[in-house]
């Protein structure tokens, strides 16, 4: 903290101090874009992100990425160069679940409609959704962990900025995956995924972050993924055998 005020206080009277915050940002901006991006890669935000791209457009979704990693890098920027707090992770976690649950009943709606093409949802609300579920995923997960601990040794602004960028392009990576997947895919079919993904999320977060029973999240997630595919392959065999019969 004390070097980076000082760094600071140099930037303000003389041009070598401003040169010197200028390059002690850029360092901090590329530090944290390789440490986030890097942290990033398979949490549980970037499925989530590639969730929302099974059902909703691209830019859509990751605008909503963009403004959360704003909002969340913005907070841990503040908790951890000016603050020095921490965040309650157990009440965070439990509204992270109970948000998770109702994404997963509302796609699981949306999915009944599928045979009348129901107009798209407005991008506002979807918007809405995507921040969100984003925000409370992401506070207190090792991505926001990582954007403090920066931030406490590093210049704030380039922090932020870099652990912003890093989010982006990570995600932007799910949403390609979710775009092409989303193309190939049946919608009733994209309606199910995304729904049976929220609920094995919030399940996760609830018996994991927020009950802090790991053993417990971990039989309980696989056995209701387990479950969704032994469902997904049982129901197909089982509507063709009765399509057969109707024929003969």
């Amino acid at each position: 903290m004390g070097e980076t005020f000082g760094r600071m206080s140099g930037a303000r009277y003389g041009g070598g101090g401003r040169r010197v915050e200028r390059s002690d940002m850029l360092t901090a901006t590329f530090i944290s874009l390789g440490v986030v991006f890097v942290a990033e890669l398979g949490d549980k935000s970037q499925l989530i992100t590639m969730t929302y791209a099974l059902r909703h457009r691209w830019w859509v979704v990751l605008s909503g990425v963009a403004a959360a990693a704003f909002m969340v890098h913005g907070l841990s920027v503040t908790i951890g160069h000016f603050l020095g707090l921490t965040l309650p992770d157990r009440p965070i976690a439990f509204a992270a679940a109970i948000a998770f649950f109702g994404f997963a009943v509302w796609t699981w709606r949306e999915r009944k409609d599928d045979g009348s093409a129901p107009p798209a949802p407005e991008h506002r609300f979807v918007l809405l959704a995507v921040v969100s579920s984003y925000v409370l995923a992401e506070l207190g997960d090792k991505t926001m962990l990582a954007t403090v601990a920066l931030a406490s040794d590093h210049n704030w602004a380039g922090v932020w900025l870099g652990a912003t960028l890093a989010m982006v392009l990570a995600d932007g990576l799910a949403i390609a995956a979710g775009t092409l997947l989303h193309r190939r895919l049946p919608e009733r079919l994209l309606h199910v995924m995304a729904s049976v993904l929220f609920l094995l999320f919030g399940l996760w977060l609830l018996f994991d972050a927020a009950l802090e029973w790991r053993a417990v999240a971990v039989v309980v997630t696989a056995s209701v993924a387990l479950l969704a595919v032994a469902v997904a392959i049982v129901v197909p065999l089982r509507t063709k055998v009765a399509t057969r019969r109707t024929t003969d």
